[in-house]
């Protein structure tokens, strides 16, 4: 059996602090881009249940108990996103900071 070639790689990446900020306001927008499409993703969930989604019409009309329970799964993932949206505003926070000194 032969021995693997294994390249000697040793890359140099080199980084300012100006792209580092950069990448880290990229970051912090791509989250955001996120967390708003689950934001959509809850609110057509609430229009299938309740048979107001455009082109699309409910086998069943639910019941207040389904409705109650789609209501509070919608409300919970709203909480944790705001969570998230807490983390991320301070993460911008740490960022603006360090881009003025």
């Amino acid at each position: 059996m032969s021995q693997a070639n294994i390249p000697n790689i040793s890359p140099n990446i080199t980084i300012t602090r100006d792209d580092a900020i950069n990448l880290l306001l990229s970051s912090i927008a791509l989250e955001e881009l996120g967390l708003s499409h689950i934001i959509n993703a809850e609110g057509e969930k609430l229009q299938y249940v309740l048979g107001t989604l455009p082109g699309f019409t409910p086998p069943v009309q639910p019941s207040i108990s389904d409705l109650l329970l789609i209501n509070s799964s919608v409300r919970e993932t709203i909480r944790e996103i705001r969570k998230k949206e807490w983390i991320l505003n301070e993460k911008l926070e740490t960022v603006l900071e360090a881009d003025n000194t």
